[in-house]
């Protein structure tokens, strides 16, 4: 294994682990700052319960993500340190931010954690709404790096240098409102969509505490149901700006091998380099143009217009493409039923079959947001500054980083394996604590909330 495929391959295990960790972080305390804020209107225990349960789950994946994140800001230096050295001065001033930002949500998240019946009501709540907004800002901080490294801003390269640097100019360049606004949402869904689909799954195994699983399952997909509907709108704007700012990646998305007026989208298709064509593809006459520039007949840039070794991986960005629209529109279709069953037969989404959809949407979020991510990463090779800096050229010239990429996956594995079971012992122990009716006294949850604590 090459230094740059262990280099590469390890920034991908990373990454894709902290991913997870960070669409988690990023929107689940709004869950729980919904289900005390739920709680204070209407009185009834089972939110109060839901907003405690949740909130020991922020705490857990808060954790795991605050040490995934730090091995991410190390393996920048390690193993890119050419990457850094230019790169680095630029893009400094979004990361100190993301710190600031990270420190308040670990404060915040400590006085929602342990202010309940210490804090005033409404303190307690705000310190719920600070963990959500803070946990946005540091995703949406680490998003305008990435951002730069697809639309490089705020300086000159001059002779292998950069100079005239202006972090802000970086921080803000062209391409970090679509990928903010992209991912945010898609932190909204996925987790919505896990969340509830834990709840269904407890559901269907019999849970006694069906009233607790009820709101729960309602409060967290609809939060994941409006953001599916919202993100073929994001995933427009952000087709737009990759056709613009990056005709390579977006050829690459839809294997497109030769420029063409009045572009086919394409559904499906397994890509042929060497035949420069895609077999077994649905094609949508004119669907790419229109979609790109708004304009059905509009010419949309091949990959005959770019150099052979400035081509992106075509087959994975491409599958990465497909499995991220695919499971997008599945989602879609999913949250709009939910939410027309919702309003107009809601004794349908206690129905087995409802729930058992709902259950098996689980990972879905995750894996489009690890195909997304793909999409993101893979397409922009080979370059590591888009047009500036090749990936090859900066990584590091330490020998045996194959052996540093076997340590991560192990450890990541591992830290993975600890997570889920903790996760798990949570949820179960939250099955044997009270079973908490809507018009029962509020002192059950201080009860449920020891006997969860001692399993």
């Amino acid at each position: 294994m090459s230094n740059l495929l262990a280099a590469r391959s390890q920034m991908a295990v990373s990454l894709g682990f902290h991913i997870i960790f960070t669409c988690i972080g990023m929107t689940m305390p709004w869950l729980m700052a919904a289900a005390e804020l739920r709680y204070r209107q209407s009185h009834q225990p089972v939110y109060r319960e839901l907003a405690k349960a949740w909130s020991k789950g922020v705490g857990v994946f808060f954790a795991v993500g605050a040490v995934s994140g730090t091995v991410l800001s190390f393996e920048l230096g390690l193993l890119w340190p050419e990457f850094m050295r230019h790169a680095g001065p630029i893009i400094g001033l979004p990361f100190s931010w993301e710190g600031t930002a990270f420190f308040i949500e670990a404060i915040a998240l400590g006085l929602f954690l342990y202010g309940w019946d210490r804090l005033p009501p409404f303190i307690h709540l705000f310190s719920g709404i600070v963990v959500g907004v803070s946990g946005v800002a540091s995703g949406v901080l680490v998003i305008a790096a990435n951002g730069f490294m697809n639309s490089p801003a705020g300086f000159r390269w001059v002779d292998g240098h950069a100079v005239d640097i202006d972090p802000v100019a970086a921080m803000f360049n062209d391409a970090w409102a679509s990928e903010s606004l992209h991912m945010v949402i898609a932190a909204f869904v996925s987790t919505g969509f896990a969340a509830a689909g834990v709840h269904a799954y407890c559901m269907l195994r019999g849970s006694k505490k069906r009233e607790f699983h009820q709101q729960g399952l309602k409060l967290a997909l609809t939060m994941g149901a409006v953001g599916a509907l919202l993100q073929p709108l994001s995933g427009d704007l952000s087709a737009k700006d990759v056709a613009k700012r990056q005709p390579a990646k977006l050829a690459a998305m839809e294997a497109l091998y030769e420029t063409q007026r009045g572009a086919p989208l394409l559904l499906g298709g397994i890509p042929d380099d060497a035949a420069r064509t895609v077999h077994h593809a649905i094609e949508i006459p004119r669907g790419l143009s229109f979609l790109a520039f708004a304009d059905p007949d509009a010419e949309v840039i091949g990959l005959d217009r770019i150099p052979r070794d400035q081509w992106p991986p075509i087959t994975i960005t491409h599958f990465a493409f497909q499995i991220m629209v695919g499971l997008g529109t599945l989602m879609a279709a999913v949250g709009a039923s939910f939410l027309l069953l919702r309003w107009r037969r809601p004794q349908l989404l206690n129905h087995r079959a409802v729930l058992g959809c709902i259950a098996a949407c689980t990972p879905l979020g995750f894996l489009a947001v690890e195909a997304g991510w793909t999409v993101t990463e893979v397409g922009r090779q080979p370059w590591i500054i888009y047009g500036v800096m090749r990936t090859a050229d900066a990584v590091s010239p330490m020998p045996g980083l194959q052996w540093s990429f076997l340590s991560i996956m192990l450890v990541y594995g591992l830290l993975g394996a600890v997570t889920c079971s903790v996760v798990v012992r949570l949820i179960r122990a939250n099955e044997r604590g009270l079973a908490l009716g809507p018009h029962e006294p509020d002192q059950n949850a201080g009860e449920l909330a020891k006997q969860a604590a001692h399993g």
